[in-house]
This record gives structure tokens, sequence and C-alpha cells, in this order.
């Protein structure tokens, strides 16, 4: 029988609030070591913590966007745990009573909608960051040295947890790619996984299909959906190996080490026992009103699964759609270059948005809203396919040159002489002479060979400086050859 992998992500958003969860200190990121922890996001006596109501705001926004339950009253636990860069030896968190309870998450793989069911999603503050300098020197540490730098301390995060529904990594790397677009797009994240803004735990198991849930084990910190997917599919074939040994899997938490590719063991899993959670005596159960959550639910923007049902009764396909949809700022290029067209279709501007556009942002590591082709420019690019001025590897150059900041596609077009020929009568002049000179590929043609028609196709092409329109260079040498 074969191996099932069972994978269930929890996944840290820290929140886009200017000061921290439970004190006014800053969330700036990459101020230096140890400037922005204030008295009360190391407890120091006599401190006392004061909850941040847009960290809240944050959480209900989502809730709302999942579809969950916004618990009217939630409650704030002490999770004890010694570590350097905890400095209290306990973390703010939320156990029993989470603010954000069920809801589920969509996401698209292989052209097929899928699903997963969310545990909740609550509020906590992140801990420290200890920095090991074990190799050469650090211009704060110097040579072979550690240190804790509290910045992040009290940084407001949205732990959401799934149930273990994700079967294998693309399954786990397509929800949190989804996630990860919805907690952007509502603007409760930044979504920054090289500053760890979003950062995901997989914790991983396997069984025979049928059997009952197996041992699984945490992979700790992933913060790229590349090295997610390679930390799932080691721990997994690790877990099968010993299995199939005769050994057992121990439940722990491991970390990943991308210049391996391996997992290793970090230490023992805890279970929610160890921690020792109790209320926290210092702050107030969390209610919220009705009407919070109204004024929260007038301020959403549309989110991607209705812009993806909107753009698909435009004509997109399921793969156009969940691609523009996949951040707010090509969602909204989508909208506004497709708003400029008069003759090309939605498909169309999808076509070259999902194509060139997204393929020269990804190579320059842009984001849409700042790409140096406009919606309009783009949207009268396509049109000018669509009336017949330009040929699709024309309007490519067009492309370039725009790209490059030679101006709008008519001015470039004017410019270089690049009008597409679609003039009949010289048209017919082209291929009556490639008929002409290609007498084996018109003979090859009529025997049968469907390729000859192409290369005479080329050569009239050729001729024109590939100025001639190839639709009616194609369907005037069918019929004539016919």
């Amino acid at each position: 029988m074969a191996w099932e992998i069972v994978v269930g992500l929890e996944t840290h958003a820290q929140l886009l609030t200017r000061s921290k969860v439970f004190s006014g200190a800053s969330t700036a990121f990459g101020a230096a070591p140890n400037t922005q922890a204030s008295a009360v996001d190391i407890a120091l006596p006599g401190t006392l913590p004061v909850l941040n109501r847009a960290a809240v705001e944050h959480a209900i926004r989502f809730g709302l966007a999942v579809g969950a339950r916004i618990a009217p009253r939630s409650v704030f636990a002490r999770k004890n745990y010694f570590y350097p860069d905890l400095p209290k030896g306990y973390q703010i968190s939320q156990f029993e009573i989470p603010v954000v309870q069920g809801g589920k998450v969509s996401f698209v793989l292989d052209g097929e909608e899928r699903s997963v069911r969310l545990v909740r999603a609550h509020l906590e503050e992140d801990a420290g960051k200890s920095l090991h300098e074990l190799e050469g020197s650090h211009e704060v540490l110097g040579h072979g040295m550690s240190g804790i730098d509290l910045n992040r301390a009290g940084t407001p995060l949205l732990e959401i947890v799934t149930e273990p529904e994700l079967r294998g990594a693309k399954e786990a790397v397509a929800y949190a790619r989804a996630l990860h677009a919805l907690v952007t797009w509502i603007g409760i994240c930044d979504g920054n996984m090289q500053e760890g803004s979003f950062r995901c735990d997989a914790n991983v198991s396997v069984r025979r299909a049928g059997e009952p849930l197996g041992t699984r084990c945490e992979i700790k910190n992933l913060n790229s959906f590349r090295f997610m997917e390679q930390a799932i599919e080691f721990e997994a074939r690790r877990q099968i190996d010993l299995l199939e040994d005769g050994g057992k899997v121990v439940q722990e938490t491991r970390l990943y080490d991308p210049d391996r590719e391996e997992t290793r063991s970090m230490r023992s899993k805890e279970d929610a026992q160890d921690y020792r959670y109790f209320p926290d005596p210092d702050l107030l159960p969390l209610v919220i009103s009705e009407e919070m959550v109204d004024d929260v639910r007038r301020s959403m923007p549309e989110l991607p699964s209705v812009k993806r049902r909107k753009f698909e009764a435009a004509g997109l396909t399921p793969y156009q759609s969940s691609t523009v949809t996949a951040t707010v700022q090509a969602a909204m290029y989508m909208e506004s270059a497709a708003g400029k067209v008069k003759k090309a279709s939605a498909s169309d501007v999808a076509n070259w948005i999902t194509g060139a556009l997204l393929s020269r942002l990804n190579e320059e590591g842009l984001d849409p809203s700042q790409s140096k082709v406009s919606p309009e420019d783009l949207g009268a690019l396509v049109d000018r396919i669509a009336d017949g001025t330009l040929s699709n590897r024309m309007a490519k150059d067009v492309f370039d040159a725009m790209w490059n900041g030679e101006g709008s596609p008519d001015q470039i077009i004017e410019k270089r002489g690049l009008k597409q020929i679609s003039d009949a009568g010289e048209i017919e002049k082209l291929v009556e002479a490639a008929i002409a000179a290609g007498e084996k590929q018109v003979a090859d043609y009529r025997a049968g060979k469907e390729k000859a028609l192409q290369s005479l196709v080329g050569q009239v092409m050729k001729a024109s400086r590939g100025k001639a329109n190839p639709a009616q260079v194609s369907e005037l040498l069918k019929k004539k050859l016919g």
C-alpha cells in the first residue's frame, strides 16, 4: 500500500501595526539591536501590558476573510518556556479560547480549486531573536559570539493553524501561497518572508492509506516556499525510510538546512501541558462587540475568491484568474488594463500579464504596481494585436521598447514603422512570389506534409520583414494551394 503524506501548517503572520501588541514600542524593521524593546516588552517589575486595538481589528479582518467565527469573548494566556530570546520566561498567547475559530482557505493546484479547514487563528506576541555568529566576524558581536536582539519581542502575531488535511508538499505550498496572498491582500501583513513577517511551521507525518494519523514532526521557521517544499519532501522520505526499516518516528521539533537539503533534530516536541498555560492575570478577557465586527466588515476589500469568479465570468481561465489575483497589485493592474481595451478580450490582456509582464517583473524583483509599462499602455498594445496593426512577434518588440521607456505603443509603431501589412493585394503578391520560389515546399504540402505550409509562411514573413499578417498569409496560401 502506498504511503500518504499528511501536513498541517502553523503560520505566523506579523501584523501591520506601528506599535507592539502590548506596548507602545515601534515595530519598524532594521533598527539597531535592542533599541526597540520597552520595559513592558521585557516584563520589568511594575509594568502592565495594554492590548493594541489595531491588532484585534486585523485579527477580525482575517476571520471575516476566511468565513470564521469571531469569538465575542476570548482569553489571553501565559505560555511558559525558557529560552534566551524570551526575556519574560513566558509568551502571552491565546490557548483555550482564540479570537478566530474555524474558517477555511481556498487555493488552486493543477487547475483544480481545493480548500483546507482552519482550526483557529489566535493573537500572540513574538519572541526576540538569537544571533549566532559562530564563524567570521560581526560588527556588533565580534568573532565567534552569540547575542540576543529583543527588538522583535512583543511584535503582534496572528498564528493561523490548519487541520491536518494537506496531502504532500505541493498542496502545502499552494495553501501557503494562497494564505500569503490573502493576508497581504486584506492589508494585515506585509508578507516579507526575508524579514520574518510571514513564516511557517510544518507538521509532517506519514501513514498507510486508511490508517490513523502517524506521529508528527514539526519543522520550524520555513521562510520560503521553495524551502518549505524541499523540507516536507525530505522529512516525509525520512519517516517512510525509518518505518520501512522497522523503526519508529519520534515526535520532535526539527530544523531545515537548505545547504544540505535535509532536516535535523532540534529538540523533543512539547505538548500543551508542557507549557503550563494559565490565563494571564494582567490582561482582562478580550470582548469584541458586533458593532466592532461590523465596522471592520465595512472596511474590507473585495476578496481574491470574489475577484477570481468575476475574472472567470469575463472569460479568463482558472489559471489566468488565480495568477492575476495572487496579489492585490496584480488584480488592480488587470482590472485597469482590461478596462482600457476596445477590441481585445480580457483573456488577451491576461495572457500578456501572466506571460511577458510577470516575466519582466520577476526578473527585476518588482511588483505590478512598479511596472515600467502602465496598464493603459499594455491595454493599448493588446488592442493593436486585436485590430491587426501588430503581429504577436512585432508586439513583443514593442513591449520591450515600452519597458525601456521609448513611449506608448502607437509612438513606437510610428517611429519604427512597424505597422503590420494587412492589405490583401500586397499580401497576395508576397504569397505568389513565395509559391514560385518554393517548388519543393509546394509539392510537399500537396503531398500531405503540413509543415511545408509553415515553411512557406516563414518565407512570406521574411520577405515582408515580419510585417505581413501571418493569419492572412496562411489562409491565402491554403486557398492558392488547395
